[in-house]
């Protein structure tokens, strides 16, 4: 790779040359001509790579200069160099010559020559060299020294997504926290219970909410225990995970460096070879992900219908008034958070989908969907946290109990027989259920109009709140 970086053509750009040829690469580019490739061969989506995954690699290449610094194999001068340009990275410049689409050439080459260019040009920038010249630091022989992009790529999608769980981890733990305080708010409202949407046994609203709390935090387990596999890095494994061209050192060295950059307990590799034909633990973790959306979707979609009406739906529940609910029916409100949430989690189970097709499609000793793994696992964990955390935010934390609905379908509900079965036989149950319901009578008034129990005894039995917790109605210890 090499650049007449003395001239500047007319049309603002610089030539470079590989094993291809020449090529015009934009002057005031830090990347190089195969980044220019790769844009050229693949204006597919005009999405970036993620910024976490941008950091995870410069680590990584300021990790491995460090590394052959401490072992004599890079040249100080240029070590130096290199990490002064990945330390102006990670603060936050030049993120804008990060330009690979995430859907570009197999295993991510383009990502990782992106990243190569862009520390060597910078690097020879700091050294009193032109962009573009790629003397004296190279983007293949110094800041890819003993690196493959086979075990790159894969270690940077396991530190991206270990960087990524702290905040969904967070926005998690806050929805869970959400909903414990309205279950404490609530929990001594009883209400219908309901199954297959029809009426069931009472149940506490505050019960509701508590479950919605503990399914909140068994995803959160789910992803945490797939985040711990990711902590097993193949850094050092090289091409095809036998090491070639690493010294033997090298992966305890990158672990150790990469363990006190992140703060994250990292790993070697036990089998480098298997960690890069399977990407099972990048499956896994997406599979988490979709999981926690099913559940997260569930729940939204019982906000949506507790909250249903104002007036002809259940109604037993409001949630915020963020904004508008129509442009053409005036005052009308909808519940556009928990909407959101819905949005969210289908698009998470498809990012699942295709996660699991490309795990599926790796042949032989490389996976080489990983670009796209990539891109969709780290999507997800953004889309997951920004779409939790405003859940929490902007529609768990504010949702009152309208009592009074609430109190008017509970006693309405057929269901409420359930508590006369162990008195009377379930068949004799079943006949006044079906009476009541056919009348428009409560259970309790027929009971009391066909005198089935004493005064005593139906309060008893029809104590609501002692319906929502284990015990016979009417049975006394």
């Amino acid at each position: 790779m090499s650049a007449d970086a003395s001239h500047e053509t007319p049309d603002g750009t610089r030539t470079e040359h590989d094993p291809l040829g020449a090529f015009a690469v934009p002057a005031a580019a830090l990347y190089g001509i195969q980044t220019a490739r790769a844009r050229e061969n693949f204006p597919i989506s005009g999405l970036g790579p993620h910024p976490e995954f941008v950091i995870a690699m410069v680590r990584i290449k300021r990790a491995a200069a460090l590394t052959h610094r401490a072992t004599n194999r890079l040249d100080g001068r240029l070590a130096d160099a290199i990490v002064r340009a990945a330390d102006e990275v990670l603060a936050g410049s030049h993120r804008e010559q990060f330009v690979v689409d995430p859907y570009q050439a197999g295993a991510g080459t383009s990502h990782n020559m992106n990243v190569n260019e862009v520390l060597a040009n910078r690097a020879n920038e700091l050294l009193g060299h032109p962009r573009g010249s790629y003397n004296p630091v190279h983007p293949n022989d110094h800041v890819n020294m003993a690196q493959s992009t086979n075990d790159t790529i894969p270690t940077a999608i396991r530190l991206a997504a270990i960087s990524s769980w702290a905040g969904l981890q967070a926005a998690i733990e806050g929805l869970a926290q959400a909903f414990d305080n309205r279950a404490q708010a609530f929990d001594g409202i009883v209400k219908t219970g309901r199954t297959h949407l029809q009426d069931a046994t009472p149940i506490r609203l505050g019960q509701e909410f508590a479950a919605y709390a503990g399914s909140a935090r068994r995803g959160a387990d789910r992803i945490a225990a797939a985040v711990d596999a990711l902590h097993e890095l193949n850094i050092g494994g090289s091409a095809v995970g036998t090491g070639l061209n690493v010294e033997p050192g090298y992966p305890r060295l990158m672990v150790e460096r990469l363990s006190a950059d992140t703060g994250a307990a990292l790993r070697v590799a036990r089998d480098p070879v298997q960690l890069m034909q399977s990407m099972g633990d990048v499956v896994a973790l997406s599979g988490a992900l979709r999981t926690f959306a099913v559940d997260l979707s569930k729940i939204a979609n019982d906000i949506r219908l507790l909250a249903s009406g104002p007036r002809t739906g259940l109604g037993e529940i409001t949630v915020p008034v963020v904004q508008p609910g129509s442009s053409i029916m005036p005052g009308k409100v909808n519940p556009v958070i928990a909407e959101m949430v819905n949005m969210v989690c289908f698009q998470v189970v498809g990012n699942d989908t295709t996660v699991a097709i490309a795990g599926e499609a790796g042949q032989l000793e490389l996976n080489v969907m990983m670009p796209v793994m990539a891109h969709n696992v780290l999507l997800s964990m953004r889309l997951l946290t920004n779409a939790t955390r405003v859940f929490a935010d902007r529609c768990v934390s504010g949702i009152t109990a309208n009592l009074e609905q609430i109190a008017h379908w509970l006693e309405r509900s057929p269901a409420l027989v359930t508590a006369l079965a162990p008195q009377i036989g379930y068949e004799a149950a079943a006949a006044l259920a079906k009476e009541a319901v056919a009348r428009g009578v409560t259970v309790r008034e027929l009971v009391e109009e066909k005198g089935l129990l004493s005064a005593e005894a139906a309060r008893d039995v029809f104590d609501l709140r002692r319906m929502t917790e284990p015990g016979v109605p009417g049975q006394h210890d």
